[in-house]
């Protein structure tokens, strides 16, 4: 083990003079931490909200946002705000990053369970067998060929061209 480095009592001497304001005793800092208020941030958002006519919609518990990454926000309690016209929605108010594996397990569980969730598909008509498989991509799963566009029993231009004769 080796001795511990020696200081230089001089230069120990400058550094501390430097940051020395007044006397022995007296406030060490020359220069106070400018911290930004994020006041003014919140003050320049809510009028430009206020000029877009938002409307807050009262009576909401919980948002939640799920991203492609398997990642959720969740909101307890926000503050949202609204403008149709502008196709514009604020969400405000303390979030927690979550998995969203977990967010919509716990959801899953407060809506009485996967039983639960089987009568309702029951209630819905036919068991749920005839309702579309839920795809991730957004669209539902339909059988190919399934397209409901009739198929083309006779040719318009030639009944056009008989009742114009």
């Amino acid at each position: 083990m080796h001795a511990p480095p020696q200081m230089n009592a001089e230069k120990l001497q400058k550094m501390a003079g430097a940051v020395r304001v007044g006397g022995k005793g007296s406030v060490r800092r020359k220069k106070k931490a400018v911290h930004k208020n994020t006041s003014t941030d919140d003050k320049r958002l809510q009028g430009t909200l206020k000029r877009l006519g938002v409307n807050t919609i009262p009576g909401i518990e919980e948002v939640l946002l799920i991203n492609n990454d398997g990642s959720a926000l969740q909101f307890l309690n926000p503050k949202v705000q609204a403008s149709i016209a502008a196709n514009t929605y604020v969400v405000s108010g303390p979030s927690q990053q979550k998995r969203a594996q977990d967010v919509l397990a716990s959801m899953l569980a407060g809506m009485g369970g996967v039983p639960n969730m089987q009568s309702l598909a029951q209630l819905m008509g036919g068991g749920g067998a005839g309702l579309p498989s839920f795809n991730p991509e957004g669209a539902a799963d339909e059988p190919e060929g399934d397209d409901d566009v009739p198929e083309l029993v006779g040719d318009f231009e030639q009944a056009a061209a008989a009742k114009a004769e």
